[in-house]
């Protein structure tokens, strides 16, 4: 681990070090700085728990209706939700969020709700421009029909996160939408949810409002066909301005593979192409963290006011 004074190498020198990533992580680090200037910048949010704990990266499959996932001291549990089919007036089981999808439709949801400070939004306008922003392109049919699956699982599903801080423990359980309109698109196979209007649950948006942390959509844009890139910039974006001045943090590179999983180091170069303003440095123990802008400047968020109004930005908890 370097000592203190010790200058952290540059992005790209840290990048050298990581294995080379694939034809679309490499076709994509390579346009960041013309996303960058294509894309006008726009503030998404995450909660600050799925910056520590995220959802699972591949369909897990119509049987699993629970999915657990354990981050040091957070952990997070979602249940798959069911909808009425008012065609049919059956109950529908839908499955678990998983993939890009989901993380990008939430990053969107969250900001929109905290830059008006309702619960309400309305989604079809303001979530086919986002689409659109995400993929510098409009949307193929087959394209919006995925985001339609996924938002429909994350309308029904139930969410728990528990937190450990300072020796007391909290959990939230709620849904993350209470309630939608429901025009529905059905088949034999499946029940599709397109909501005009959605309503986050007053627990979520409370929690949200207290833990949110800003991130910038030109990065989620680059990174929107890997759901572990995204997760590992949601994690940079909340950690590394944290990190204290003088003061270099180590994480050994075993433990990121336990919170991101094996096979995560070209996602982490990828994240960190789009996060330039980031100063790590891997060796062949782990990876070094010095302090750090984060991706979204405190006076941009405050551009868009009421963007927080409860208990300030970021939740300053603890974790890797």
């Amino acid at each position: 681990m370097p000592t203190r004074g010790t200058r952290p190498k540059s992005v790209n020198q840290t990048l050298k070090g990581l294995p080379a990533t694939s034809h679309i992580q490499r076709r994509t680090a390579n346009n960041v700085a013309a996303a960058t200037l294509e894309i006008p910048r726009q503030i998404a949010s995450q909660h600050w728990v799925l910056c520590q704990t995220y959802l699972p990266y591949r369909d897990p499959g119509p049987d699993v209706r629970v999915w657990e996932k354990e981050s040091w001291f957070v952990s997070l549990s979602l249940e798959a939700g069911r909808v009425k089919n008012p065609e049919t007036g059956k109950w529908v089981q839908l499955g678990l969020p998983f993939g890009p999808k989901p993380r990008l439709i939430l990053s969107h949801l969250n900001a929109e709700a905290l830059k008006s400070g309702s619960t309400k939004i309305d989604v079809e306008d303001s979530f086919t421009a986002f689409v659109r922003r995400i993929q510098k392109r409009a949307p193929t049919g087959p394209e919006i029909a995925v985001y339609k699956d996924q938002l429909s699982r994350i309308a029904t599903v139930i969410i728990r996160m528990a937190m450990a801080k300072d020796g007391h423990d909290f959990q939230f359980d709620s849904e993350v939408i209470t309630d939608f309109e429901l025009p529905i698109e059905s088949d034999e196979q499946q029940c599709i949810l397109w909501p005009l209007s959605i309503r986050l649950s007053h627990e979520y948006f409370t929690s949200l409002q207290n833990h949110a942390v800003p991130l910038d959509e030109r990065a989620l844009s680059g990174l929107a066909h890997s759901a572990m890139a995204l997760d590992i910039y949601a994690w940079l974006a909340q950690r590394l301005h944290r990190v204290p001045r003088g003061k270099p943090q180590f994480i050994a590179w075993a433990a990121l593979e336990d919170q991101f999983g094996a096979g995560y180091k070209p996602d982490l170069a990828l994240a960190l192409s789009h996060y330039p303003s980031a100063k790590v440095e891997g060796d062949s123990h782990g990876l070094t963290l010095y302090s750090s802008p984060p991706p979204v400047k405190k006076r941009m968020v405050l551009a868009h006011k009421p963007y927080f109004s409860r208990g300030g930005l970021l939740w300053e908890g603890r974790g890797i």
